[in-house]
């Protein structure tokens, strides 16, 4: 019984924890204002012939939605996160791995944090195991987004 409940235990903490690790996040902090980099991040994208899919603004959702819910601790000054895609690199990691289905689209975010002016962060998930073209795709866009 003992050895069965152990058993159960691994395999839904196993998987959390993997996919924690596989999914941590990159944060790079770029001294600046919000929206010269947020900018240099959409240049950097559309400087590679990729296609924004999607721009989250997440700071605003948050501030508005946390009325609603009775949550008052501002998270983000400013905060959004561009979708997009590379067919060329997607390709890559789904021939690698059809599960890696789960980075598709790229995402890349920027944000402020109360407290911290001039001081912008950009941030993305690293990828779970396979090609590594796709971390490297993430990181170049975000050091030529910093000024690196």
């Amino acid at each position: 019984m003992l050895r069965t409940l152990s058993v159960l235990v691994a395999l839904v903490v196993l998987p959390a924890v993997q996919a924690q690790a596989a999914s941590e996040a990159v944060v790079t902090p770029v001294q600046g204002r919000f929206e010269e980099v947020r900018d240099a991040v959409v240049f950097a994208i559309e400087g590679k012939g990729l296609v924004i899919n999607y721009t989250g603004h997440i700071g605003s959702m948050l501030e508005r939605t946390g009325k609603d819910i009775g949550a008052a601790r501002r998270i983000y000054d400013q905060a959004e996160s561009f979708e997009f895609c590379s067919a060329r690199v997607s390709r890559q990691m789904m021939e690698a791995d059809p599960a890696n289905i789960v980075n598709c689209p790229f995402v890349v975010s920027v944000y402020t944090l109360p407290g911290k002016p001039g001081t912008v962060f950009l941030a993305y998930r690293k990828p779970m195991a396979g090609p590594k073209a796709v971390e490297a795709l993430l990181r170049e866009l975000v050091a030529e987004a910093a000024g690196k």
